[in-house]
């Protein structure tokens, strides 16, 4: 079998940056203050309960308060919002600083402005997954009347959806 084709990280990177998925920022309420990250994880899960899943490295600075919190926001974000999303994918910068526009939302969690739209789930699950865990959510609050067009990640850049 030609080593190309084996099981590697870099065969799973390499193959997943053909896909192109929708953006979003996950958040939540911290100790020290709001945490936040972008995801392309983002999964739907079940109507019925309104369940969703999205995966967070272990080692992230978010972890920690992920790990911890009862309810996370999510928020998906429009093509006019790639320096957000390169904002929450930085390590050690301030993410909910200036430029950033958010305000306290249900359950405390912090909600972004301007997104496309933004749910907040009570967390019912932390799946093991590697190096990552899964988190499970119920949906309990949202907003999908935000305007614009998605924001997509394909090829290791952010990219608009084309007609």
């Amino acid at each position: 079998m030609p080593a190309d084709l084996l099981a590697t990280p870099d065969l799973l990177r390499s193959v997943f940056r053909r896909h192109a998925a929708g953006v979003a920022v996950v958040t939540a309420r911290g100790e020290a203050g709001p945490v936040g990250f972008t995801a392309t994880s983002l999964t739907s899960v079940s109507a019925e309960p309104p369940l969703l899943s999205f995966g967070v490295g272990t080692g992230s600075s978010s972890w920690p308060a992920i790990a911890a919190a009862d309810h996370v926001g999510v928020h998906i974000l429009g093509e006019h919002q790639q320096e957000l999303a390169a904002t929450f994918a930085r390590s050690g910068v301030d993410r909910f600083g200036p430029p950033t526009a958010w305000r306290e939302g249900p359950e405390g969690v912090p909600v972004l402005d301007g997104v496309l739209a933004w749910l907040v789930g009570r967390v019912v699950a932390r799946v093991p997954a590697g190096d990552h865990r899964i988190v499970l959510a119920e949906v309990v609050h949202g907003d999908p009347t935000g305007t614009g067009r998605p924001l997509l990640y394909h090829q290791g850049r952010f990219q608009r959806l084309g007609d």
